[in-house]
């Protein structure tokens, strides 16, 4: 995840270099038993007030990637140095790709995808 700005309130919020976002997904074939994505900040991205006004979604995809389903998170607003958010089980329709996007201030910051193939 890059460094970023954004602001909440009149305040500036940095979120530094050393924060990861992570998507974990587990299953076999098209279906999906287990999905979580989240924020994994280093020691310096830990010393940080954190991501403000947040919320985590998931999607998938078919293998021309159109979108036919989405998982739309809560928006959080309070400041989480660490956001995290699991998904329920899915059985997909299709092959193609599920991914995680976390979004801060309304703004797409960063996404992580997994094919789904045979």
């Amino acid at each position: 995840m890059a460094t970023f700005d954004y602001q909440v309130g009149g305040v500036t919020m940095k979120i530094p270099t050393g924060c990861m976002f992570t998507h974990i997904i587990r299953g076999e074939g098209k279906n999906i038993t287990y999905q979580n994505a989240g924020v994994d900040c280093g020691f310096v991205g830990a010393l940080n007030a954190g991501f403000c006004n947040w919320r985590i979604d998931f999607t998938y995809a078919d293998t021309d990637n159109k979108i036919y389903r989405t998982s739309r998170g809560k928006t959080h607003t309070e400041c989480k140095i660490n956001p995290m958010r699991d998904n329920a089980p899915q059985q997909l329709p299709r092959y193609g790709r599920a991914c995680a996007q976390i979004h801060v201030n309304g703004v797409q910051r960063a996404s992580q995808c997994h094919h789904i193939t045979k």
